[in-house]
């Protein structure tokens, strides 16, 4: 395997970017949740988060960015495509699938509210 530090550098640099773009659309969803708010920009961050989480769980529960990071000389190991603390990065799946359940539960309260106020 041939080493190329720059490429590593560029592959964890977009995954980053694309990680505190899902978790701002997490925060959204959360939020928008404890508001009472389900609305169309709601969907919208919730198919991000959604769409995120399907590629996950269908790469094995693997970021796909990891194994190009590793290709071009990124250590083996978990998250080796971030920039974040290794105990945070190693841990997300286990933060992530609490705070999604949450959501899921919010906006269920939040359309089932809005459904029985409108009968």
């Amino acid at each position: 395997m041939v080493q190329r530090p720059a490429a590593v550098a560029a592959v964890k640099a977009v995954h980053t970017l694309a990680w505190f773009s899902i978790e701002a659309c997490v925060v959204y969803v959360l939020v928008a949740g404890l508001a009472g708010r389900t609305d169309k920009r709601v969907g919208v961050a919730a198919a991000v988060v959604a769409g995120e989480s399907l590629v996950f769980a269908g790469n094995g529960f693997r970021c796909p960015l990891t194994g190009l990071a590793e290709r071009y000389g990124a250590g083996n190991g978990s998250v080796t495509d971030i920039y974040l603390p290794k105990w945070f990065a190693h841990n997300l799946p286990a933060i992530h699938v609490p705070l999604l359940m949450l959501m899921v539960y919010l906006h269920a309260r939040n359309l089932r509210r809005g459904l029985l106020r409108s009968l």
